[in-house]
C-alpha cells in the first residue's frame, strides 16, 4: 500500500477503537465474575477475536454484536465448562499469557497453541510460576523446539485446579505475565502471594489490571511492585455501571445473576498514532472520546511530545496535539510504554536533534524483534540509526535541505505496529509503501480508513 503524502499542515478529527490490553483483561475477568457483563466499545480485532474464540471454545457464553462494539459474557463464577480442549490463539500474546494461568482454574486437559511466530515468543516464566503454585503444564515439542531456550507454546495444561501459594516471576520480561498470575489468582484454592525478583517493567500495565479488578470487586495488597498478595473471592459484575435488565435474547443459563454494562476506553497505544501525525506534518490533530484520566500507561506518551515541542489541549473526552514549529529530539526511557515505542522512533528523523529510546529490552519478544525490525527499515529509508540491546539512537534526516531519503518498500514482519507507525512518514515523504498493510488487523482493523482522515482540511 503506498501512503500519500500530505501536502499541508493538518486539521482532522479522528476515533480510535476500543482499547486492546483492556477489551481481553475483561474478557478473562467477566468470564471468571459470577454474572453477566456486557463489554461496550469493545474492540474487533484479530487479538480479541481469538481470545473470545477460545472462551467460547471453553464452553462459555460470549454474544459479539461487532456492529455494535459489543461483547456480552457470562462467567460462570469461576468455573470452565469444558474438560478437553483445543485452543489456537493466533499470534494474540495476551492470549497465551492470559489463558495459560486462566485454564490452569479448569478440571481437564487443554492444549494453547498458535502461529510459528507464537511458537518463538517464550512464556516460560510464566509456567514456571504456575508450576511454583501447584499448576501441571507441559510443552510440547515441534520443529523448532530444540533450538529455542525457553518454553513457547504449543503447551499442555493438565488442571485439577491452581493450588496456590507463594511465587517468584521475573518482573522485567513481560508484564502480561503477573497481569495473568494477579487475575486468576482469587480463584486459587489457597491465597496467592507473588514476589518479583526484579523490577518491574511496564507498571502501567499492571497498574490496569489492577484496576480492572477492582471494578469487578476483587482488592488486592501490593508492596511497592515487589510483592503482591491476593485474597480467594470472586470477582462480580461491575458496579459503577450500575445493574441493567437483561435482554430477553440474552438470558443467562444461570439464574439469579446480575446483569452490568463495562465500558472500554479508547486505545490508548492507537491513538498515540494520531498524537504524533502533527508532530510529523504540522498542523492539529483531535482523537475524540479518549481522556488523559485513562488508565492506560500509554496515554504518557503524550508527555514524550510536549518535550519534543508539541502542545496538547485535553478535554473530558478528547486529546488535541498541536506542533506550533520544529521538534526537537528526546532521550527518554520508554520501558513503561514499549508499544509506543516504535511511534516515537518514527518522529525521531523530523526532529532537529537525535533521540534515544531507552529501556524496550523487552520489545525484541514481540510480534517481532522490535528493535531490530525498525531500525532495519529505518535505515531501508536512508535514516542513521544506531541499534542497542535495549532501544536505538536516531539521527534527524527529513528536516534537512535537501532531504537524504530514500523510497521504500518497508517491511512489517507481520507486525501491526511496524505497519502502523511507517506508514506516518508517508504522510510527509512521497515513498513510503507498506508491505501486508493488513497486519493491522490484529488491533486495528480500519486503521488506514482512519489515516485517510487526516488528508481532510479543516
Amino acid at each position: 500500500m503506498h501512503i500519500t503524502p500530505i501536502p499541508h499542515p493538518l486539521s482532522a478529527t479522528v476515533r480510535v477503537p476500543g482499547s486492546k490490553s483492556l477489551t481481553n483483561r475483561a474478557l478473562l475477568i467477566a468470564s471468571l465474575a459470577n454474572g453477566t457483563t456486557r463489554l461496550t466499545n469493545a474492540l474487533f480485532s484479530d487479538d480479541s477475536r481469538y481470545f473470545a474464540k477460545a472462551l467460547q471454545t471453553l464452553g462459555f457464553d460470549i454474544q459479539l454484536e461487532e456492529a455494535k462494539h459489543e461483547m456480552t459474557v457470562t462467567g460462570l463464577g469461576g468455573k470452565i465448562p469444558a474438560t478437553k480442549a483445543e485452543l489456537f490463539i493466533g499470534n494474540a500474546g495476551t492470549a497465551a499469557r492470559f489463558l495459560s494461568a486462566f485454564l490452569t482454574l479448569g478440571n481437564g486437559e487443554y492444549i494453547l497453541d498458535g502461529e510459528p511466530r507464537m511458537r518463538e515468543r517464550p512464556i516460560g516464566d510464566l509456567i514456571d510460576s504456575l508450576t511454583q503454585l501447584g499448576a501441571n503444564i507441559q510443552p510440547i515439542p515441534h520443529s523448532a523446539f530444540r533450538i529455542l531456550h525457553s518454553i513457547c507454546p504449543p503447551v499442555k495444561i493438565i488442571a485439577n485446579g491452581l493450588p496456590g501459594g507463594k511465587a517468584k516471576i521475573a518482573g522485567d520480561i513481560s508484564s502480561q505475565f503477573l497481569s495473568a498470575l494477579l487475575m486468576v489468582a482469587p480463584y486459587a484454592k489457597s491465597e496467592i502471594e507473588i514476589t518479583l525478583s526484579t523490577d518491574l517493567n511496564s507498571k502501567p500495565y499492571v497498574d490496569m489490571t489492577i484496576a480492572i479488578m477492582q471494578d469487578f470487586g476483587v482488592q488486592i495488597q501490593q508492596n511497592a511492585y515487589q510483592s503482591f498478595s491476593i485474597p480467594i473471592t470472586n470477582y462480580v459484575t461491575p458496579k459503577r455501571s450500575g445493574a441493567e435488565q437483561l435482554p430477553t435474547n440474552l438470558q443467562s443459563p444461570v439464574s439469579n445473576l446480575q446483569f452490568s454494562t463495562y465500558p472500554i476506553e479508547s486505545d490508548a497505544s492507537a491513538a498515540s498514532y494520531f498524537f504524533a501525525a502533527p508532530a510529523i506534518c504540522g498542523g492539529t490533530v483531535k482523537v475524540e472520546n479518549i481522556s488523559r484520566k485513562s488508565v492506560q500507561g500509554d496515554i504518557a506518551f503524550l508527555d514524550v511530545l510536549k518535550q519534543m515541542g508539541c502542545e496538547v489541549e485535553e478535554t473530558n473526552n478528547s486529546i488535541t496535539v498541536y506542533r506550533p514549529s520544529s521538534i526537537v529530539g528526546v532521550d527518554v526511557d520508554m520501558r513503561d510504554i514499549p508499544d509506543t515505542a516504535q511511534t516515537l522512533a518514527v518522529v525521531a528523523p523530523f526532529a532537529s536533534s537525535p533521540t534515544r529510546i531507552r529501556g524496550i529490552a523487552s520489545a525484541r519478544l514481540k510480534e517481532t524483534d522490535r528493535i531490530h525490525a525498525t531500525c532495519t527499515e529505518l535505515e531501508r529509508l536512508g535514516v542513521q540509526v544506531e541499534e542497542h540491546q535495549d532501544g536505538m539512537t536516531i539521527y534527524p534526516i527529513f528536516n534537512l535541505q535537501p532531504a537524504t531519503c530514500k523510497p521504500a518498500i518497508i517491511q512489517t514482519y507481520n507486525d501491526h505496529r511496524m505497519a502502523m507507525a511507517f506508514s506516518l512518514i508517508g504522510l510527509r515523504f512521497d515513498g513510503v509503501t507498506i508491505e501486508n498493510p493488513s497486519c493491522v488487523s490484529k488491533t486495528f482493523p480500519n486503521f488506514f480508513e482512519a489515516l485517510a482522515q487526516l488528508q481532510v482540511e479543516g
